[in-house]
């Protein structure tokens, strides 16, 4: 199942394709009574699918089977064992794919020539992503990291490993000889290496980047890094070669400690704007400046949640499964925002009390 969704591929799954283009979303559970359920709810949303493709006069027969065909392999892929809080499904003839979602998803199955990605780019910001890269004089890891783990990221040259005659990391750590060791040229051109290769990384998806290394390492990077320079540094060797819970374990508090800070700037930020008057507050308000462009920078609460119904001028609030409701409106503005520029930040629950769990710094 993925999980990682990179500008790249969310380029990739917006292209049009061969009508149909099935989308599939369906809530899951992380934990007991309500898990028990899932595999349930799962296969009832696939066979709705099967039925509206039946029952769809623009699908041919041979057509409706073999989108069948990936949704069955899409469903054998499922691994409800490690569910978070949603899945989608996407089949089209000769695709498919199985996203994994930190962030709950409506009941739902649209047939169109593109997939449905609004729930995915909005889990993506919900889930503040950033990069790890741990340093060591033989070996630099990339790791991608969300809102509860890490995992190793093996593209754009990751690992870098170097091997040479007689050197011995762990004991140059051991004997106190690792100032020498990242003053060596050989080592620091690694380095350097290492530091291009993130370049080229974060131009094509740029996070917050962490980097993890002994502060011989990190002192060294300081003087002849680019982007890792100007990183958040954690002090902390070996996990280079460590295991995925180990650098989470190392990054966390550090990660949680600038999610504060991060908090803090929004919420400043917000109150300029209420003195400038350029301040939306609650869906409504907020859906009508996303619509015309004019948010720079959006606010959510993390777990903020609406079902409305649009009456062509206003948002109004409507029950789960009403005739036109909207359940995921939050996810749609999220998305509009995103593509017409706006920075998009969640933020705790509570924070936006006063604005009734979403608002807006506008550009004009």
């Amino acid at each position: 199942m993925e999980h990682a969704l990179s500008p790249a591929t969310l380029t990739e799954l917006r292209r049009p394709r061969p009508y149909p283009a099935v989308s599939v979303l369906t809530p899951t559970h992380r934990r007991e009574p309500e898990k028990a359920q899932d595999p349930v709810r799962l296969r009832n949303v696939v066979a709705a699918a099967k039925k509206q493709l039946e029952s769809d006069p623009a699908v041919s027969r041979d057509r409706r089977a073999e989108v069948e065909r990936q949704l069955d392999q899409a469903l054998a892929e499922v691994d409800l064992t490690h569910a978070e809080d949603g899945l989608v499904i996407f089949a089209a003839p000769g695709e498919h794919q199985v996203w994994s979602l930190a962030r709950p998803v409506p009941e739902r199955v649209v047939l169109a020539d593109t997939f449905l990605t609004r729930n995915l780019v909005s889990a993506q910001a919900a889930e503040r992503p950033f990069w790890v890269l741990s340093v060591s004089a033989d070996r630099v890891t990339l790791w991608s990291g969300g809102t509860d783990r890490v995992t190793e990221v093996r593209t754009g040259g990751f690992p870098l490993t170097r091997s040479f005659d007689n050197f011995d990391a762990e004991r140059q750590e051991r004997i106190g000889d690792l100032p020498s060791t990242f003053r060596d040229e050989g080592t620091r051109h690694f380095l350097r290496d290492a530091d291009t290769a993130v370049s080229a990384v974060l131009k094509d998806d740029a996070r917050p980047l962490y980097i993890t290394g002994e502060q011989a390492a990190l002192s060294a990077l300081d003087e002849i890094g680019t982007v890792t320079k100007d990183a958040v540094h954690i002090p902390h060797g070996g996990l280079a070669h460590g295991t995925h819970e180990a650098v989470w374990q190392a990054v966390r508090p550090i990660v949680a400690a600038q999610d504060r800070k991060s908090t803090d700037e929004v919420a400043r930020e917000l109150e300029s704007a209420r003195g400038r008057r350029a301040f939306a507050a609650g869906l409504d308000e907020v859906w009508q400046n996303a619509r015309e462009a004019r948010v720079r920078l959006l606010a959510v609460e993390e777990n903020y949640r609406a079902t409305v119904r649009d009456d062509g001028d206003h948002l109004i609030p409507a029950e789960s499964g009403d005739l036109d409701a909207r359940e995921d409106i939050v996810d749609e503005i999220v998305e509009q925002c995103l593509e017409t520029g706006a920075e998009v930040r969640f933020v705790p629950d509570g924070t936006l009390r006063d604005a009734h769990g979403i608002a807006g710094v506008l550009r004009y």
